[in-house]
């Protein structure tokens, strides 16, 4: 029901282009009901296998969905392990397919302070010629080198509708994602002192970005306030933690929240250790309470978790 009313806003609102992202898998989802312009899938995890299937060949099934017949579709990351499926797909309704690192590369890629705030910096290459110098985008996460070549794939199958999206305006796009669209809990530093950062990977691919770039950011002593959701099997994830860590368990405030003291049980299991607390909010206090001048808190695990401090 609410995506046919935000359909219908969309079209009271006669917007020029409207984004939709699909909720769970993409097949049998129901945002699926819509013949887009371009269909975008940025990458291929493990997350919702007890609905989506217990292998990434079953999941790209799943999403492959969402290609239509004669609909141009853009692959943000190569998986050799499932290429063939989305090229099939695309083959069956003879849809366009691009896969975006193909043609769009990051170089250059470094994190600098703009106006007070982290951005992350690079220039975007199109086949080796230079495209875009000295790019700021306000997400700092390293894992957007992946994120934007899908965007700028996506862009140029919208320009061939006669969009004009120009590359300035791609430029103040990506320069001020945040602030135009309100997107949070993605790399986000909420405080500095100590330095305390939360990000909404949620499944093992996000998870393994965000652990790249947590060894990549000065700290002496790692703490980290986790919460998962109930209906995820979460040994995978939990297995790519340091056992290091100072760990603070808690329970999102959502009925599919899993139990502080459940979560704590698995995380025991694969050797990471900390204590349970009722809420997110208890959960960060304590851990920046405990943290010292030099260490690094991280929020995450789950979407809502991030949702209830952000």
């Amino acid at each position: 029901m609410t995506v046919g009313l935000a359909f219908d806003y969309f079209a009271k609102q006669k917007v020029d282009i409207a984004v939709i992202e699909v909720g769970l898998g993409g097949r049998l989802d129901s945002t699926n009901v819509i013949t887009p312009l371009v269909s975008v899938i940025t990458n291929i995890s493990y997350d919702h296998q007890n609905l989506l299937g217990d292998t990434l060949q079953k999941i790209a099934v799943e999403k492959a969905g969402i290609i239509k017949p004669g609909i141009p579709v853009v692959i943000g990351e190569t998986q050799k392990e499932i290429k063939k499926i989305f090229l099939d797909k695309a083959k069956q309704g003879d849809s366009e397919i691009h896969f975006a690192d193909h043609f769009f590369k990051l170089k250059n890629i470094k994190q600098k302070s703009k106006n007070g705030k982290a951005v992350l910096n690079a220039d975007i290459y199109l086949k080796n010629k230079l495209l875009l110098k000295d790019l700021d985008c306000e997400l700092p996460g390293l894992y957007q080198r992946k994120n934007i070549p899908a965007v700028l794939m996506a862009i140029d199958a919208l320009n061939a509708y006669d969009a004009e999206i120009t590359n300035e305006q791609i430029r103040k796009g990506i320069a001020t994602v945040s602030t135009q669209t309100g997107l949070k809990g993605r790399w986000q530093v909420l405080t500095k002192k100590p330095l305390t950062i939360a990000d909404t990977g949620h499944n093992e691919a996000g998870i393994k970005e965000v652990l790249k770039q947590i060894k990549l950011t000065p700290h002496r002593q790692l703490h980290v306030v986790m919460g998962m959701v109930n209906d995820k099997d979460i040994t995978k994830v939990l297995k790519l933690f340091s056992k290091k860590a100072v760990y603070y368990f808690c329970k999102p405030n959502i009925p599919r929240g899993l139990d502080e003291k459940e979560l704590q049980n698995q995380a025991l299991s694969v050797g990471l250790k900390g204590n349970p607390y009722p809420s997110v909010k208890k959960a960060v206090k304590a851990a920046q309470a405990c943290a010292g001048a030099k260490d690094l808190v991280f929020i995450g695990g789950s979407t809502f978790v991030v949702a209830e401090i952000v």
